[in-house]
């Protein structure tokens, strides 16, 4: 195979998602796979010299393009800049497929008024994908704060410009869900707005406010806006088997960061499948005070990760997984490949086997793994 349109990778440790094939070679034509094996293979076009050889991650909740738009309080950096490094760090952690979060519903801390900055991110993604500019593959996590004035007609205006794979539904109010601890909000927004004690207490009576005017209608409408367009549809820091019955009832496929193991496994009994930060698990806890990834790995009621906040969290935390649950390596391997393609109907990627896309990631695990080369449909994008 000499043609542009094809490769064959050897040397290499392939890890399929049931096995790992400690000496074998795979084989690429026109961005798919066509045929793997055991021991030498037949031709050679790039020697893996013995590492490891691993789909391409794919990130369902990745907040990290927040930090490349507005990289300090007010400074809204220039949108293709941004955009365009931000990708190569998403490339060069192994992901292949992303979901980027664009948050929607203004508030004290997103002033995004009616999604225009949304949209002008996206439209930004759109362009520099057009022009060949970007690495992986993009795709849109819409983060619906429900309680916010605006969010339907942000949902709505988005929609009319851009496709989204996934919405979740975010209720940040104080003294529930992921900050049921005030004393921990406390810390966060102390630390993040440096506010004082009177001007935090005003900002929890705002919140309250704003929950009882409109959690009930706007998740309603939000659930229908994502019923119509055919979105996926998550919750987000489920904590009683109430919320997860509501979740449900709503139709969500994905559990985003249940702060309970309750939560979990009521999530996981009705076919919800339970996303955690891989932070999460490579820090030890939650920096909120929930449950711990480690726990749910360890009750089995862990189906896929997400990078959250550090891309190379991802990578990391699938190759640890191990040693904090009775899952090998092809089964962590999972929670950031087949598992986050089956939870938004992805049936082309996810995994190494004949007939899927050739998104493929070279690894060299010693301590911590460390990506070195990277390739989507074939074609070398690190």
């Amino acid at each position: 195979m000499t043609d542009n349109s094809s490769l064959v990778l050897t040397d290499a440790q392939i890890v399929l998602a049931d096995r790992i094939i400690e000496y074998g070679w795979l084989a690429v034509v026109d961005g798919k796979i066509v045929e793997l094996g055991e021991g030498r293979a037949p031709e050679s076009d790039m020697s893996l010299q013995g590492d490891m050889l691993i789909p391409g991650l794919i990130e369902l909740h990745t907040d990290h393009l927040e930090v490349h738009i507005e990289p300090r309080p007010k400074v809204d950096w220039h949108a293709t800049s941004a955009v365009v490094a931000y990708d190569a760090q998403i490339a060069a952690a192994g992901i292949t497929t992303v979901f980027d979060c664009l948050r929607i519903g203004a508030d004290r801390e997103n002033r995004d008024q009616g999604g225009a900055r949304a949209i002008r991110v996206a439209n930004t993604i759109s362009n520099e994908t057009e022009r060949g500019n970007l690495r992986s593959e993009h795709h849109t996590h819409l983060r619906c704060e429900i309680c916010s004035e605006d969010v339907v007609r942000a949902a709505e205006n988005f929609l009319e410009k851009h496709p989204v794979g996934i919405m979740s539904l975010m209720d940040h109010t104080p003294g529930q869900r992921q900050f049921r601890d005030l004393n921990k909000l406390r810390e966060y927004y102390q630390g993040k707005m440096h506010l004082s004690e009177d001007e935090l207490q005003k900002f929890f009576n705002d919140r309250y406010r704003m929950h009882e005017m409109y959690a009930v209608p706007h998740r309603s409408k939000l659930v229908e806006i994502a019923k119509t367009h055919g979105v996926t549809l998550a919750s987000h820091d489920d904590t009683t088997v109430e919320h997860v019955d509501e979740s449900k009832a709503d139709g969500a496929a994905i559990a985003e960061f249940p702060t309970t193991i309750e939560a979990a496994e009521a999530s996981r009994k009705v076919g919800i499948s339970v996303m955690m930060g891989a932070p999460n698990l490579i820090r030890g806890g939650s920096h909120s005070g929930n449950v711990a990834a480690s726990d749910l790995a360890q009750s089995d009621l862990l189906d896929v990760f997400s990078s959250d906040y550090i891309p190379a969290s991802l990578i990391m935390a699938a190759f640890a997984l191990p040693k904090h649950s009775n899952m090998d390596l092809p089964r962590a391997i999972q929670t950031v490949t087949k598992a986050p393609a089956q939870a938004v109907g992805f049936t082309d990627r996810g995994e190494i086997a004949t007939g899927k896309r050739a998104d493929l990631v070279r690894v060299r695990n010693d301590e911590t793994p460390v990506v070195r080369t990277v390739w989507r449909e074939g074609q070398r994008v690190l």
